[in-house]
């Protein structure tokens, strides 16, 4: 079972940017996939971005432009950066890792509340 703590969260303006950081209980190597996810409170949980074990990634439409993810084995970590951040952005942040052992699995963080005030 891999577990997943994220950080970075907090209240910002509108047009700020924060960094959201993921570590997570194993190697990354042993990882397929690791991803953020949002809710936004009274919507369903959505994908923002999602990182391959080979570096790859890939983004919700809206997410282009405005936020970047990166991963580093090292350190076991996976980092959102979001920039501009709009009051549409407020919400709570999930950090998720998809792992195959007999069948694919994913994993949850707690989530880490992000508000953004106009």
């Amino acid at each position: 079972q891999v577990q997943l703590v994220e950080s970075g969260g907090g209240w910002v303006q509108a047009g700020g940017s924060l960094r959201l950081s993921c570590r997570a209980s194993e190697s990354l190597d042993n990882i397929n996939t690791m991803g953020w996810y949002r809710q936004i409170p009274g919507n369903e949980r959505e994908k923002v971005a999602l990182i391959a074990h080979g570096g790859s990634t890939n983004y919700a439409d809206f997410a282009e432009g405005r936020f970047t993810i990166t991963r580093d084995s090292a350190k076991n970590t996976v980092d959102l950066e979001i920039i501009d951040l709009q009051p549409e952005d407020t919400a709570t942040y999930y950090c998720s890792a998809t792992v195959l052992t007999t069948a694919w699995e994913t994993y949850w963080g707690q989530g880490t509340q992000v508000a953004v005030s106009s």
